[in-house]
């Protein structure tokens, strides 16, 4: 289940989603990640979107990498979506199966691997292949941007309704969670 509903009132052109990054990031740049929905879903910006990441690292001398979550199989991406995979460093293939613990890190549930499919791919992730999420810790990123509150990251389970619970307890009701759709 994807926990975005398409929404072309919040479509961007690329160039303004990558000038948007420029200006986020500058050079303080060491990765980009895409995950979904699903990205392989829209192959063809995808394309583009990689392309323009990869004029960006090119240009600019960046040595950034380009991961990407799917929730297709690593066989499926390879028959269907070879072209993409050639434009990533890593992939995290395989639907997300809640009933599976969470096993190893930047991976929601065990039967997610990750690939790297670059030299600086492997550079990159190859010490991360097999290390345990409890190694990590528990990081999820918090923004706020036009009267919302964005989280980022893999939560383990029960994090986000501990969070809501919390929320609740201080008086702060979270509307249009992503979560609970």
């Amino acid at each position: 289940m994807d926990t975005w509903e398409p929404d072309p009132r919040r479509a961007m052109p690329i160039q303004a989603l990558l000038a948007w990054c420029r200006s986020t990031c500058g050079n303080n740049l060491d990765g980009i990640t895409i995950s979904g929905g699903e990205p392989f879903d829209q192959p063809g910006p995808l394309r583009a979107l990689l392309q323009a990441f990869h004029a960006w690292r090119r240009q600019s001398g960046l040595d950034f990498d380009l991961l990407c979550y799917s929730g297709y199989p690593m066989k499926t991406l390879q028959q269907k979506h070879k072209p993409l995979l050639a434009l990533l460093d890593a992939v995290i293939p395989e639907p997300y199966a809640n009933g599976l613990p969470l096993g190893k890190r930047w991976r929601g549930s065990s039967n997610q691997s990750l690939v790297p499919l670059t030299e600086l791919g492997l550079t990159r992730y190859a010490p991360f292949v097999d290390d345990l999420a409890e190694n990590q810790g528990k990081h999820m990123q918090v923004a706020v941007e036009n009267g919302r509150i964005w989280m980022i990251g893999i939560p383990e389970r029960g994090d986000m309704a501990q969070v809501e619970a919390l929320c609740l307890e201080r008086g702060l009701t979270l509307d249009q969670v992503s979560w609970r759709r």
